[in-house]
């Protein structure tokens, strides 16, 4: 499969008083053409980090992007100048980006047509007229009721649910070839969760592009990703399909991740097991394995060498851990 997205060695880092705070440490990843990636991992492990440095769209000061590459379409978006036409044209346009809490993401004293309609007219070219159609057509597609009163709304007037249908609208209205939603259901119920991801992924294989989901839920990703990337302390530790990472994980911290999550296969009133611990402090870094002090698996290597590099485990399938698949102590 065809790479659309290609990110390699990616370092971003922040200034602040206590000193440099690594946020994305050396992650790399690749999204394919038609294709729907899960990037994985608890608060503060550099999700959203990463994509926003894709896009130039770090606050500087105090973020930089220090190194690497994010090659889209074969061009490298970080050597572009950060306010250049070229940037602006990619953004919004070929790149879509929905944010996880869309009443911040959305203008309130704006009208939703307003801030639709800019995205056409600026992207397409679209006259006032033409613009305002298409984007009554995009909310009716979302599953917006009438759709052609309500787009003269401010955004206050709309549900949580509603509002993430309308920042999904304007997601895919110039048709990009890359949708990167950033928690999309933070803070939505499990039905509105369910639909918005039914709606995401429909509106990915209807329009032929790519999807980019960025979570803490790996049920969230269990139905509609291809691949998935777990994220650690600023750093990929594993990554596969769907089937290799919920069938057979091989990092600790994946197997926390499954154990943390509720299954409906599971007898009444088994416990869920927490990861015990919390993330390490991004300024002062173990040289290590920084999920040893949380990890039950560790052997003698972890506590002696520096953090393992990803490597295959069967094709497709990377870990970035010490302890092999014959010594794991994996109990299911």
């Amino acid at each position: 499969m065809a790479a659309l997205l290609t990110v390699e060695n990616l370092r971003t880092s922040f200034t602040t008083e206590q000193g440099l705070v690594k946020a994305v440490d050396g992650v790399s990843y690749h999204v394919g053409a038609n294709e729907i990636v899960g990037i994985v991992g608890e608060s503060g492990c550099g999700k959203s980090v990463t994509q926003l440095s894709v896009l130039q769209l770090i606050p500087s000061p105090p973020g930089k992007v220090t190194a690497g590459r994010v090659l889209f379409e074969g061009e490298d978006l970080l050597r572009l100048e950060t306010k250049s036409q070229e940037l602006h044209r990619i953004r919004g346009g070929k790149i879509a980006m929905i944010f996880q809490e869309p009443m911040t993401s959305l203008n309130p004293v704006l009208t939703i047509e307003r801030q639709m309609t800019e995205a056409l007219e600026v992207h397409l070219g679209m006259s006032s007229r033409a613009a305002r159609e298409r984007c009554v057509e995009l909310l009716g597609l979302v599953g917006i009721p009438d759709a052609a009163e309500r787009i003269d709304d401010y955004p206050y007037q709309f549900s949580g649910g509603m509002r993430q249908r309308v920042m999904i609208a304007m997601a895919i209205s110039c048709q990009p070839r890359l949708i990167i939603a950033d928690e999309p259901t933070t803070a939505l119920d499990v039905t509105t969760q369910a639909q918005l991801l039914e709606l995401l992924g429909g509106m990915v294989k209807r329009f032929d592009s790519s999807l980019v989901i960025v979570t803490h839920n790996l049920g969230v990703v269990a139905r509609y990703a291809d691949r998935i990337y777990v994220m650690y302390a600023g750093r990929v530790i594993e990554s596969g399909t769907c089937t290799d990472l919920f069938v057979s994980p091989r990092h600790p911290y994946t197997m926390g991740l499954l154990k943390s999550v509720p299954r409906l296969n599971e007898p009444p009133g088994k416990k869920l097991v927490p990861i015990p611990g919390l993330l390490p402090d991004l300024i002062e870094m173990p040289p290590t394995c920084a999920f040893l002090p949380r990890c039950r698996y560790h052997i003698r290597e972890c506590e002696e060498k520096p953090w393992p590099m990803l490597e295959s485990v069967r094709e497709g399938h990377y870990v970035s851990c010490f302890v092999k698949p014959e010594e794991d102590h994996h109990d299911g």
